[in-house]
């Protein structure tokens, strides 16, 4: 028998059903992997469900659990869809990441036009809201569960020439406090991971630009960018036993970033 105290015990998430949103490439996709590896049922989500599916069956030939779940989270009708598939298929909800964001508009703030701003807004504020909003009804149906947020170090120190996106990441960290503090009664914290710079797809612009990389680093003590593996683990922790009194942290993994 183990013991609960043992580090297999703590992080072990078997038999839980987890959703992971913008799961099919970057942060996303690695943190799926690793729910998936630790015990979870995992529902890989973002957009396309092609790039879901890969994950997904790349994650039961590694001999994990999951299966695959288009939604873009900026439009209303395929979040309720999603929650409904989930519901239908595994009867409960645990876990979900709300990991899905957008960042349309690259330049100065006040160049931002209203289509990119009310696209961000849409996605990474009203998206994650109403995630949110669904996965609490879903997991107090069964007594509870875990939801973890993808903010950024911009929503702390805005990023130059991202302005909207910060506005939204600063958004991103108030919901959560917001939510963990009405929904502990429920059963469920509610808990935001605050990556820096990352290599992605998503961050591809500041990590191949010798000048936007280089201010960047400039102000990263550890002196190098992020892989996504490297997000993981904090999820991990968050989702996991060994973090059952922590609701409302909101978590920097950015290599010292916000301490210069």
């Amino acid at each position: 028998m183990t013991s609960p105290h043992s580090p297999a015990a703590l992080f072990d998430l078997s038999g839980k059903v987890a959703v992971v949103t913008g799961a099919s490439r970057g942060i996303g996709e690695s943190i799926a992997r690793t729910l998936a590896a630790a015990g979870a049922q995992v529902v890989v989500s973002s957009r396309k469900l092609a790039d879901c599916e890969r994950v997904a069956a790349s994650i039961r030939e590694a001999g994990g659990q999951a299966g695959a779940l288009a939604c873009h989270i900026g439009e209303m009708a395929q979040i309720d869809a999603l929650f409904a598939q989930v519901e239908a298929s595994h009867g409960r909800l645990d876990i979900l990441v709300n990991n899905a964001a957008t960042n349309p508009h690259y330049g100065p703030i006040w160049e931002t036009d209203v289509g990119a701003f009310q696209k961000t807004v849409d996605v990474n504020i009203r998206g994650y809201w109403f995630m949110s909003s669904g996965g609490v009804k879903l997991m107090q149906k069964s007594g509870g569960g875990v939801i973890v947020n993808t903010a950024s170090i911009n929503g702390v120190v805005p990023g130059p020439l991202q302005g909207i996106y910060s506005v939204t990441k600063s958004a991103v960290i108030a919901m959560t406090r917001a939510f963990a503090r009405e929904c502990a009664p429920l059963n469920i914290r509610v808990n935001a991971l605050l990556p820096g710079l990352t290599d992605t797809k998503f961050a591809a612009t500041l990590i191949k630009q010798g000048e936007a990389n280089a201010g960047f680093m400039s102000h990263i003590p550890m002196g190098r960018h992020a892989e996504p593996d490297e997000m993981a683990g904090t999820v991990l922790y968050l989702v996991s036993p060994a973090a059952s009194y922590t609701t409302g942290a909101c978590i920097n993994v950015d290599g010292g970033y916000l301490t210069a």
